[in-house]
């Protein structure tokens, strides 16, 4: 391919609007350009890209016996409320009516569409296990679009479903999708970590994400380095620094006006971590009491899973229920249920008195009061992994794949069912699978870049190798330098007749420009044809990962190219 017949609209400022690397880089480059918040149009670079990565889903995806369909992305809402998740996404799916005045949503994710499919084709155990799998457009309206392609309200995604009997087959079709997801993200080039997550709004029992490292991030995942214990930290578990035992009488002590736990701890020169934070909430059930360590924040997540839906109460609420104002509540003397994080469970502390700018000293958990005892806490850089007490660690990440054992949330009220060898029928099994190919090629820039620009790995490169011929003046177009520099057109032809991708600079420019925009562009290998090269009979092979540079003799050109090639990461 010559240049100046690609389109590449190289930029040389960067739209101030553009914030993660990745989404600089691509702007700059001419990869993407944005059309609306969170939508983005793929140019002919980035489109390359996403096909290399599309090429390998499915490589991936067939070697574990996948088979490829496609699916509508508009879809019926009487599909979606038998599920329920009609009414449980709220304002992230886009909804519409057709012209019968009929509901309908455009697919965000295609579970409910995968089911409908198996309960009315597969009937017998015979037919089971199945993957089915697609690489489809979805949409989501994000309430906040950010970080160019890495968070959009439309985006592809390879989603891919199991269908099988029993639990036992859901772990095989479980592990067959890890297995592919290690060696996709590998061949992309990238660093990633397998992670325990919370299966959110898809439901079933577990789940785990694929997470590249990475200040762009907008999730946080808790390392453990020694036992390699990894989660979300939407699930992480924690043990935080235990505190130095005091001896501490049980004591009401006057603290005027001071409320919140530093206010107190500084008035009192005490650690924050010596202290309970006491948290009033409105549940379903009525009222509970939160506690944590006064280091701590609560995880809104965690406690909703066991108390459901709540809200914090607000300042008239705790006066009328507890006849104190907040800041001064307390678990001594309460009488409702309280839920208390685990890290509290042992140790002496400073709470509120419930009485009006007081707090009490020396309180002591199990003895001055009692509590239902739960991990409720953030996990914190500094903690303790819960393994092996090894301390931890927190990275910012990037979300580029998920899987989850859905089990029957989906096939039981869709129907999905199948007669076993008995002649019993049953719900199938399920699984989820879903990548985003251009969550993957963000993540691959902004692991893999310098203060020049992009750097791909070959996998996914737009191009394998950049021809660049310099000192082209307008009498000396392209077809004069193949006459005079024989060995371009010799070199170009016998690389693409190895199937490997070329793109051709044929503009005529200053070879600083041309140096630029290659590096800019970031495609893995550069061939530098000059005059003065070839009076010498060499040519020079540069690696833009490494920008090392070689001199290859002409007649060793092509055998020496695709050799530094392969051998290059």
């Amino acid at each position: 391919m010559r240049f100046t017949k690609f389109f590449i609209p190289t930029l040389r400022e960067i739209p101030t609007e553009a914030e993660a690397i990745s989404h600089k880089l691509l702007l700059k480059a001419g990869y993407i350009r944005q059309l609306a918040s969170g939508l983005y149009i793929f140019l002919p670079l980035s489109w390359r890209v996403l096909n290399r990565i599309n090429r390998i889903l499915n490589e991936e995806m067939v070697a574990i016996n996948a088979q490829e369909i496609t699916m509508p992305i508009l879809h019926p809402a009487e599909i979606w409320q038998t599920t329920g998740r009609w009414y449980e996404i709220k304002e992230e799916m886009f909804r519409l009516k057709d012209r019968g005045g009929r509901d309908m949503c455009l697919g965000m994710t295609h579970e409910e569409i995968m089911t409908w499919l198996a309960s009315k084709e597969i009937r017998s155990y015979r037919e089971l296990p199945q993957i089915w799998y697609q690489i489809q457009t979805k949409l989501r309206d994000e309430a906040r679009p950010k970080s160019g392609i890495l968070r959009t309200r439309e985006f592809i995604m390879k989603d891919s479903y199991s269908f099988d009997m029993d639990e036992e087959g859901l772990e095989r079709s479980y592990n067959l999708h890890a297995n592919a997801y290690h060696k996709i993200f590998t061949r992309c080039g990238l660093k990633f970590f397998k992670v325990e997550s919370d299966p959110g709004m898809m439901g079933g029992a577990c789940a785990h994400e694929y997470m590249a490292p990475s200040p762009a991030g907008e999730d946080d995942i808790v390392i453990c380095d020694k036992c390699g214990y990894i989660a979300n930290i939407e699930i992480a578990k924690s043990i935080p620094s235990l505190n130095q035992k005091l001896q501490w009488e049980l004591e009401e002590i006057f603290t005027p006006e001071k409320r919140t736990v530093k206010e107190v701890s500084e008035f009192l020169n005490i650690d924050p971590s010596f202290f309970i934070k006491s948290l009033l909430l409105i549940s379903s059930e009525g009222y509970v009491l939160a506690l944590l360590r006064g280091d701590q924040d609560l995880h809104e997540k965690k406690l909703t899973k066991i108390i459901g839906p709540f809200r914090i109460a607000q300042k008239e609420e705790v006066l009328s229920h507890l006849n104190v104002e907040a800041g001064f509540i307390g678990p001594v003397g309460y009488k409702g249920r309280i839920i208390a994080d685990l890290s509290l469970k042992e140790g002496v502390y400073i709470t509120g008195a419930n009485k009006m700018h007081y707090h009490i000293k020396g309180v002591r958990p199990e003895i001055d009061f009692s509590a239902e005892w739960h991990d409720l806490h953030i996990a914190c850089d500094g903690d303790h992994c819960p393994n092996c007490s090894n301390t931890l660690r927190i990275e910012k990440a990037i979300e580029i794949g998920n899987i989850f054992k859905l089990g029957t949330k989906y096939s039981i009220p869709l129907n999905a069912l199948f007669l076993d060898n008995k002649g019993v029928e049953r719900p199938m099994i399920m699984g989820s699978y879903g990548i985003g190919p251009a969550r993957v090629a963000a993540a691959a820039v902004e692991q893999n870049h310098d203060e020049d620009g992009i750097i791909w790995a070959k996998a996914i490169a737009p191009f394998d190798i950049e021809i660049l011929p310099l000192n082209m003046s307008d009498k000396n177009t392209v077809e004069l330098a193949d006459a005079l520099y024989a060995n371009i057109s010799e070199i170009y032809n016998s690389l693409t007749d190895r199937n490997l991708d070329v793109l051709l600079d044929d503009r005529n420019v200053r070879p600083g420009v041309k140096f630029k925009d290659a590096d800019l562009i970031g495609i893995p290998i550069q061939i530098i044809i000059g005059e003065r090269s070839l009076k010498n009979n060499y040519i020079e092979v540069k690696r833009r990962r490494t920008k090392e540079t070689f001199k290859i003799p002409i007649k060793q050109a092509e055998a020496e190219i695709v050799k530094i090639y392969y051998e290059t990461d």
